[in-house]
């Protein structure tokens, strides 16, 4: 474990800014193996590596477009009780436990690959992929860290024929299409502030916060390979604490409440009003703040600069099942989205305050939910003096799986590729910098180098990848 007092000693980063190697790749690949390779019946070869929990629901949405072909499962805990469901769905599908293996012995089988794995090991999974030239899906948030994010765009850059997708999924449906034609339609404009807040239960543990160690080791699964579950983070000891969902709530393997939700409350926001990179973020409270796992609740201020005609804007985030933010007057009800995903089977329970925004411009005050939930004007009486002047907005041609799956076959262009989701992703790393180490960051988005703080800079590359990982971070 690297906490913040030690972290300097281990990290051996340069604290000048990001230094991108551009030597080499994950493998050296022959032309034949970059070579597409045509799904049966016309349908997209596809890999899926994680095929438990969130990865098993993944797989469920490809196989019910009709457009997919699945020919290899990967999961380091294949056999175990939540992988076999998917196992006994696809039994021609070959096997796997360490997605290099996979790439090795069938990479020319392979078109797309899906990654539905915690969040510490979607960059080194995604980054082999793009090497090998195959199409990319990928749950958010994308990458763990700021220097992963910037990797892998760079690396969607290198391989252009290579399509990729982050998985919010509401970046397919009405949301996405309401707020680019409201946006167009000068309906939304001006914002200035921006408030996003998550405060149901899910995603919180029960642990006492006063902890200063991480968990005791325990014996690893039978079965499990534990050692590819780590991937290039540091060696930690077994613990149930960390598997089965618990990662995330971990700052070594997860991103928190942000990283999980923000990506489905801010992403039209963040895409549609330019807003890139912030300029200063600031940890405003952070209830049970302590260095190894995330808070109990937190509220950070992000702020953007003026862009184009546009004003400087304030999001002010919120997460904790009691930490909410003061709601405008005529507010209204809070709708829960029908679409959210379930996790384990088990869907989110409807609160008073569901998770979503309030987007406050110069003349209007918007309230949204989170996915695919579409914005209202409030109070009520101000919508219905709007109604006539609202624009037709667009149904959406395909959900976000059949998006992916078109793009690969040409037909369309991916609503969330990694050059569109990356930068929200380090706006997420960023935030997560400040809830770990409880202080303001100034940031300079042109240079991307934190300019208040030697330690904070160094936290956007994180700690050094262990032995036999290096290769994974040059593009």
């Amino acid at each position: 474990m690297v906490t913040r007092r030690n972290f300097l000693k281990k990290a051996g980063i340069a604290t000048a800014g990001l230094a991108i190697s551009s030597i080499g790749s994950v493998s050296a690949l022959s032309e034949e193996s970059l070579k597409r390779v045509n799904g049966a019946n016309g349908k997209i070869n596809l890999a899926c590596v994680g095929i438990g929990y969130r990865g098993s629901d993944i797989i469920k949405e490809f196989e019910k477009t009709g457009l997919a072909n699945v020919v290899a499962l990967c999961d380091v805990d294949m056999g175990a009780k939540h992988t076999q469901e998917i196992m006994g769905k696809f039994p021609k599908a070959k096997r796997f436990k360490d997605f290099r293996e996979m790439f090795d012995k069938m990479g020319n089988e392979i078109e797309a690959v899906s990654v539905g794995t915690p969040d510490h090991s979607h960059f080194p999974i995604c980054m082999m992929a793009m090497a090998y030239g195959k199409h990319v899906y990928v749950e958010k948030p994308m990458g763990r860290t700021f220097y992963e994010a910037e990797l892998m765009m760079q690396a969607a850059k290198k391989y252009p024929n290579v399509v990729t997708q982050v998985g919010n999924q509401g970046h397919s449906e009405a949301n996405y299409f309401q707020f680019k034609a409201w946006k167009e339609a000068g309906i939304i404009k001006d914002v200035t502030e921006v408030v996003a807040h998550m405060n149901s239960p899910r995603r919180w543990h029960g642990w006492d916060t006063n902890i200063y160690k991480l968990p005791e080791g325990q014996p690893i699964p039978q079965g499990m390979d534990w050692n590819t579950w780590l991937m290039a983070i540091p060696y930690h000891d077994y613990s149930d604490k960390y598997h089965y969902g618990n990662w995330r709530c971990w700052y070594d393997f997860g991103m928190g409440a942000l990283g999980d939700w923000g990506a489905h409350i801010l992403d039209t926001v963040h895409e549609f009003l330019d807003l890139g990179l912030p300029y200063e973020i600031n940890p405003v409270m952070l209830e049970g703040h302590n260095d190894y796992f995330f808070p109990m609740s937190s509220t950070i201020q992000f702020r953007f600069p003026r862009r184009g005609d546009m004003p400087p804007l304030d999001i002010t985030w919120y997460d904790g099942v009691n930490n909410q933010p003061k709601l405008p007057n005529g507010y209204g009800t809070s709708e829960l989205d029908p679409n959210i995903p379930t996790v384990a089977g088990g869907k989110m329970e409807a609160k008073k305050l569901n998770p979503g925004k309030i987007i406050y411009s110069k003349d209007l005050i918007f309230k949204g939910g989170s996915h695919g939930s579409t914005l209202s004007i409030i109070p009520e009486e101000k919508a219905k003096e709007m109604a006539s002047r609202l624009p037709e907005v667009p149904e959406s041609t395909s959900n976000h799986f059949a998006n992916f799956l078109l793009a690969c076959q040409g037909k369309e262009k991916t609503r969330s590729p990694f050059e569109v989701f990356g930068p929200l992703s380090q706006v997420f790393s960023l935030g997560v910098m400040a809830q770990r180490l409880n202080v303001p960051i100034k940031f300079d988005r042109n240079t991307k180098v934190v300019t208040n703080n030697a330690f904070a800079n160094d936290m956007l590359a994180g700690v050094p990848p262990r032995k036999g990982w290096e290769d994974f971070y040059k593009v």
